[in-house]
């Protein structure tokens, strides 16, 4: 099927579910970009400068265009729009290559977060019929979990917030997992040094400034890692719970039993109802679904339920529908918060 008539068909089932046509802007305030995604990122922009010297760029991404549209029209009502167009990206494989036709659907101020979520999913589902595919996996996670188990564990406040942040790197993750769990980043030696200097920098100037930060923010830093420290007796058991969870993968309707004996077993006090999830059994044929621990950790800024359907094409499955909800994108971005949820459809499988 060409291209152009999936795009037609896909765009024609959206609207049947309810969802509005928009059209966003073509060019976006850099600074919204680099919010989000930091600076790193700033070499995949097509950017310039206006006459006043504010820097834009091409979007990248529909989604945030459609957020700070919501934003700044001042809506506080539930939205349901969706959107179609080019994605504008530097990919450095094809010399100032694009994103074609990225299509979109969301529901922004949403009100009921498991009805939305649910609503979001079965668009998904009815997209999925354009499609002649003989095998399918709708992928569900959820990073409000992940985030609910870190809170429970036993290690420092820094460390729990290090492992939420960079659960999307998974490489840097990793590391910081090896750190926790043998404690071989820390010197003795170098430790008794660092109370050598503390007792030193507590008789100066506190509004003093060493490598950009005052000593009064160095030794309250010091403090924290003295009053908290790591244990070594529970880094091996308490990365072991983490890299299990992540491991976690199973049929959708057996994932609330499965994950409170998990719970159970590491005397987490967490319980998962059978409502947790927004569709709690499969009826559709040739539709594996399932709960995966670790989907989605590719894209930062979901915030609780993640979403995926991949498509068996020729021998392998791809992704052709991603989405989740990203209720903390508006105040990332120096926005009010609002509530979101939304998936894309990845029309690159059918160039």
């Amino acid at each position: 099927m060409k291209s152009k008539k999936l795009s037609e068909k896909i765009l024609r089932s959206i609207k049947s579910k309810g969802f509005n046509n928009i059209i966003l802007d073509p060019v976006l305030e850099t600074k919204y970009i680099l919010q989000r995604s930091g600076e790193s990122f700033k070499k995949f922009l097509f950017s310039f400068y206006d006459l006043n010297g504010k820097e834009l760029c091409l979007r990248p991404d529909l989604t945030i265009s459609s957020v700070i549209r919501f934003i700044q029209n001042k809506k506080n009502y539930r939205e349901k729009v969706f959107y179609s167009g080019e994605a504008f990206r530097k990919t450095y494989k094809k010399k100032d290559s694009i994103i074609k036709n990225q299509i979109g659907y969301e529901i922004l101020g949403s009100k009921n977060k498991q009805k939305d979520d649910k609503e979001i999913i079965d668009t998904s589902l009815k997209i999925l019929k354009n499609i002649d595919t003989k095998k399918s996996i709708l992928k569900i996670g959820n990073v409000e979990l992940f985030n609910l188990i870190i809170d429970k564990l036993d290690i420092p406040r820094r460390w729990k917030n290090r492992l939420k942040r960079y659960y999307w790197n998974e490489n840097y993750f990793n590391e910081l997992l090896k750190r926790l769990e043998t404690n071989l980043d820390i010197d003795p030696i170098f430790v008794e040094e660092d109370k050598s200097r503390y007792q030193k920098m507590r008789k100066e100037n506190q509004s003093k400034v060493i490598s950009g930060r005052t000593y009064k923010e160095v030794l309250d830093r010091f403090n924290m890692k003295v009053n908290d420290p790591r244990k070594s007796s529970t880094g091996k058991k308490i990365t072991n719970i983490i890299r299990q969870f992540l491991k976690i993968k199973c049929p959708l309707e057996k994932a609330p039993k499965i994950l409170n004996a998990f719970f159970k077993k590491n005397r987490i006090n967490i319980i998962v109802g059978k409502d947790f999830f927004p569709l709690s059994k499969n009826n559709k044929k040739n539709l594996k679904i399932e709960f995966s621990a670790s989907n989605g950790r590719e894209v930062e800024f979901y915030s609780s339920m993640i979403f995926s359907i991949d498509i068996k094409i020729k021998s392998k499955f791809k992704t052709f529908i991603s989405g989740g909800r990203y209720d903390q994108l508006t105040t990332n971005l120096g926005f009010r918060k609002v509530s979101a949820v939304g998936a894309a459809v990845n029309m690159n499988l059918y160039d």
